[in-house]
C-alpha cells in the first residue's frame, strides 16, 4: 500500500464510517473462521462444538487466540490494514502523522477491542456519533480509519 501519511502526500484521505467498518469486520472474521473451523474441526472432531469447554486444549487456544492476535496486529503494522480493510480500501493509521500504526498502538488497539465491546458494543458503535468516527479502541490506540477521498468508480452509460 501507499504511504498513508495524511500530511505528508498528495492523496487525500476521509475518515470512514461505520458501514464500512462492520462490513470490513465482516470479511475478516468469515476469512478467520474459514482459516480456523477446519483446523479445530481437524484436531477436535465435532466435540469441539458440544463441549462446555472454554478452551480445549493448547491447539485451540493458538488457532482462537494467538493466531488471530498475531494476524490482526502483523496486517496492522506491516499492511495498515487487514484483508476486510484492504478489500473495502480502508487503512488504520496513527491519529496523529498518518503513518501506519505501530506496533505497540496495533497491540493496545487489539486489547481494546474488548473494551469496545462492553456494554452492549456501544465502543463500536461511537464510531456513530463521533466527530473522528474513532472507536474506543481507537481512542485508547491514538489510531483512525481512513480511506482515500476519490473513490475511482466508473461512468456508466447506457444506450436507452
Amino acid at each position: 500500500m501507499e504511504n498513508t501519511s495524511m500530511e505528508n502526500t498528495e492523496r487525500k484521505y476521509e475518515l470512514a464510517g461505520f458501514r464500512e467498518r462492520f462490513g470490513a469486520a465482516l470479511i475478516d472474521t468469515g476469512i478467520l473462521l474459514l482459516i480456523t473451523t477446519p483446523l479445530l474441526y481437524g484436531i477436535y472432531g465435532g466435540a469441539y462444538w458440544t463441549s462446555g469447554a472454554t478452551i480445549m486444549g493448547v491447539a485451540d487456544f493458538i488457532i482462537s487466540f494467538v493466531f488471530p492476535f498475531v494476524a490482526t496486529v502483523a496486517f496492522w503494522v506491516y499492511k495498515s490494514a487487514t484483508p476486510g480493510k484492504i478489500a473495502l480500501n480502508l487503512c488504520v493509521v496513527d491519529a496523529e502523522t498518518g503513518a501506519k500504526p505501530t506496533l505497540q498502538q496495533a497491540v493496545i488497539r487489539y486489547f481494546a477491542y474488548i473494551l469496545s465491546t462492553l456494554p452492549l458494543f456501544v465502543g463500536y458503535l461511537w464510531v456513530i456519533w463521533d466527530p473522528k468516527k474513532q472507536a474506543f479502541h481507537d481512542k485508547l490506540a491514538k489510531t483512525l480509519v481512513v480511506r482515500p477521498q476519490e473513490r475511482r468508480v466508473n461512468d456508466v452509460s447506457f444506450t436507452r
